[in-house]
């Protein structure tokens, strides 16, 4: 189970992985309560979340910092590393791609400011590497919800155990020393 919980003046959200067997998030904004249940429910990663927060920014925001977060604590050591998808939902045609190999990385855009950020930040907070690319799509609601699903395709594949590092590298090592 991880647990991970980000609390500031203006936001507090809860994230747990590995309790339940659905999804079950409450933000108090349900176009987000929607995107964060498909999103776990594509990367095949239930989630109970819990929070609140001043402004929908940063409601939003916060979510996806601590997901983020959430994320990265599951990423095994022999994780597959990379996964895309290539997603249609009516009228929106979306492809996703993703490394979580530790490099922030995040190239878009959404047609939504809002939910493109989101997709910032989670990238960000995960270490990842995510390409998302809009090829068609007239409804917003359609194109943010279609990235949403191949995000979550691609973080399922990435996460999944290879028995082996992936990396020409091998393991990398890191000490960090404080005088």
């Amino acid at each position: 189970m991880t647990r991970v919980k980000r609390e500031t003046s203006e936001t507090s959200v809860s994230i747990e992985i590995g309790t339940a067997t659905e999804s079950d998030v409450q933000t108090g904004d349900t176009f987000l309560d929607h995107m964060v249940v498909t999103l776990a429910r594509y990367a095949g990663v239930p989630l109970v979340v819990r929070a609140a927060g001043d402004m929908r920014h940063h409601l939003v925001e916060d979510v996806a910092i601590t997901l983020g977060l959430a994320l990265k604590e599951r990423v095994p050591a022999t994780a597959a590393r990379y996964g895309w998808a290539v997603l249609p939902m009516d009228d929106a045609l979306v492809e996703a791609a993703i490394d979580v190999g530790g490099r922030r990385f995040y190239e878009g855009p959404l047609p939504s400011k809002l939910y493109d950020h989101f997709m910032r930040s989670l990238s960000d907070n995960l270490d990842a590497t995510l390409h998302v690319r809009v090829i068609r799509g007239h409804d917003k609601h359609h194109v943010v919800e279609a990235a949403v699903k191949a995000v979550g395709l691609a973080i399922r594949q990435a996460l999944a155990d290879s028995g082996a590092v992936f990396s020409t590298k091998g393991s990398v090592a890191l000490e960090i020393t404080e005088e």
